[in-house]
């Protein structure tokens, strides 16, 4: 089973930018379809973003589309997400998830569809 570290979380003003990192090991990365959720105090996990195994094709929360970019490099197993426009309403835990399941599809929303997770990582975005 893949072991994940997120990093890059922090205290970011409205309208700043953020980049999170999720560092994998003890598994074959490529072989694992990623996301990034989120959760906020006292709401429920949310979707945010989804890659594919080689990189090729993403998918993404509306509240997210345009702002966010999600990429991988293979090569040294990790997975990023690019935050721009940061807003107040991103504040929240991000974690990375892996998924080793051969029929997960890139649109999934499902957390129980990610069988490894990142501990998370504190995004606070201020006004």
């Amino acid at each position: 089973q893949v072991q994940l570290v997120e990093s890059g979380g922090g205290l970011v003003q409205a309208g700043g930018s953020l980049r999170l990192s999720c560092a994998a090991s003890g598994g074959t990365f490529s072989s694992y379809v990623m996301g990034w959720f989120r959760q906020a105090p006292g709401k429920e996990r949310e979707f945010v973003a989804n890659i594919s195994r080689r990189g090729g094709s993403t998918y993404y929360a509306e509240s997210v589309k345009g702002r966010f970019t999600i990429s991988r490099d293979n090569a040294k197993n990790t997975m990023y997400l690019q935050m721009n426009s940061l807003k107040p309403e991103d504040t929240a835990v991000y974690y990375c998830a892996a998924s080793k399941y051969v029929s997960v599809i890139i649109t999934t929303t499902r957390p129980s569809d990610f069988d490894s997770w990142g501990q998370g990582t504190q995004v606070t975005v201020s006004s």
